[in-house]
């Protein structure tokens, strides 16, 4: 190696003449830089700067580097709630996705003692408090390792889509579990997880999705709905929606379904009633709870068989018919007319015929009227 040259001999050695920076450049002599001695086989000088860290080879950086090394585990976001962002109004549209979700109910009629019914036509859940429902999931496609299926309860109407739907202060009294105050609960599962979410407030379950056993196509989880649909400080006869979706662990929809709960004593009663309802609806024929005013013109009795004779016009009098009447001031017009011909009838039959003869004309004053088989004074 070479002897660091001091700055006088430098001095010494540069020319007198004023030449360009490139000559001047050109006239020092460097040595290469593998020649240069590493720390191992060089004595250390304090006043030099350390060059080891600069000179380590290329390869021992690319081999050591983690390129994970910046990236926050996975522990840590599900800490933090670094999830995807849940809107404030949920999409209760159904959405198969490509995984083709799609759910199915058991057929359990409409007799009184059902604890779970539901109706196709209404697209509606009848359910009763506390007891289980089962559901069935059904896909095309295989979801992705670690999908979950999550059950959401909104309200129906859009007065009161931005509600929190929860259970009523005395149901959640009576209970002691840690999410007691979760509406839906899932039956049969230790790995069901309840959430809320930090913004919305909005309570959620899921569970891991799980394949159909052998010889099955469907997958069925159980849900429960912890409060009747009339309970006062819940959903107190509010509609309710429950939305169930397919996603993947990092929160991502694959799927959904929507359908309506009505959480009562009766299931099957209350699905009849509201299936004869949409179908009178359906036919045009409107239910009303106010009660039907008619028009009678007598007791309401049934109509008495017409008379066959078409020409007696006195038994086709006595006929009596009913008139269905709309609105209050219509019927009590139609009345008063009704009455005022009634009480016609009545002063007709009342009033006795008088029988009028024709009277002869009188004779002129003098004269005297002949009778039959007498002669006049003439004769």
């Amino acid at each position: 190696m070479m002897e660091d040259p001091s700055f006088d001999s430098l001095q010494l050695s540069l020319p007198l003449s004023q030449d360009s920076f490139i000559q001047l450049w050109d006239s020092v002599v460097t040595p290469p830089i593998s020649t240069i001695p590493t720390a191992d086989n060089e004595p250390h000088h304090p006043w030099r700067p350390q060059m080891d860290i600069l000179l380590i080879n290329d390869q021992v950086l690319t081999e050591g580097f983690d390129e994970n090394l910046f990236e926050l585990p996975a522990e840590i976001l599900a800490k933090d709630g670094v999830t995807p962002p849940s809107s404030t109004v949920p999409v209760t549209t159904d959405y198969p996705g490509e995984c083709g979700f799609q759910l199915r109910f058991q057929k359990s009629g409409t007799a009184k003692s059902v604890t779970s019914t539901f109706s196709e036509v209404l697209n509606k859940l009848y359910c009763q408090l506390a007891k289980t429902s089962p559901v069935e999931v059904l896909v095309s496609k295989e979801p992705p390792q670690g999908a979950v299926l999550r059950a959401t309860a909104v309200y129906k109407k859009t007065e009161h889509v931005a509600d929190v739907v929860r259970r009523c202060p005395h149901h959640q009294n009576e209970d002691t579990a840690e999410h007691r105050s979760h509406l839906i609960r899932v039956e049969g599962s230790q790995r069901a997880q309840y959430f809320e979410d930090p913004h919305t407030k909005r309570q959620s379950v899921t569970v891991p999705y799980e394949r159909p056993q052998l010889g099955s196509e469907m997958t069925t989880f159980l849900l429960s709905f912890m409060c009747n649909s009339s309970c006062m400080g819940g959903m107190n006869r509010r509609p309710i929606l429950t939305i169930l979706t397919l996603e993947t662990p990092e929160g991502l929809v694959l799927g959904r379904r929507c359908f309506e709960v009505r959480v009562c004593a009766c299931p099957g009663r209350d699905r009849k009633t509201e299936e004869e309802n949409n179908s009178k609806m359906g036919n045009g024929t409107k239910q009303t709870k106010k009660r039907s005013m008619y028009f009678v013109s007598a007791p309401a009795t049934t109509s008495t068989k017409k008379s066959k004779s078409a020409s007696s016009t006195e038994e086709e009098d006595k006929e009596e018919f009913v008139l269905n009447v709309r609105g209050r001031e219509r019927y009590e017009m139609l009345k008063k007319i009704n009455d005022g011909l009634e009480l016609l009838d009545k002063d007709g039959k009342s009033k006795p015929k008088v029988s009028v003869k024709t009277e002869l004309p009188l004779p002129s004053s003098g004269k005297r009227l002949l009778h039959k088989g007498e002669k006049s004074d003439s004769d």
